[in-house]
């Protein structure tokens, strides 16, 4: 499963999660997706998207009731 927004584009992003005694291992961050059903803009039919939570504040997309 891909966990990249389909509006922005946004992924996960990996660093390094850092302890006390400067010990560095690999930590990835990932989205706030969710699984929506909106309205599309072309076509107006109705389709489920992975959208952050971000673009959906936004009001990037258009829910469907």
């Amino acid at each position: 499963m891909s966990r990249i927004c389909e509006i922005c584009g946004k992924k996960p992003v990996k660093g390094h999660k850092v302890s006390h005694a400067n010990n560095k291992s690999v930590k990835i961050w990932y989205p706030n997706l969710q699984k929506i059903r909106c309205i599309d803009g072309k076509s107006g039919e109705v389709k489920r998207v992975k959208a952050c939570t971000r673009c959906i504040r936004s009001g990037f997309i258009k829910k469907a009731v």
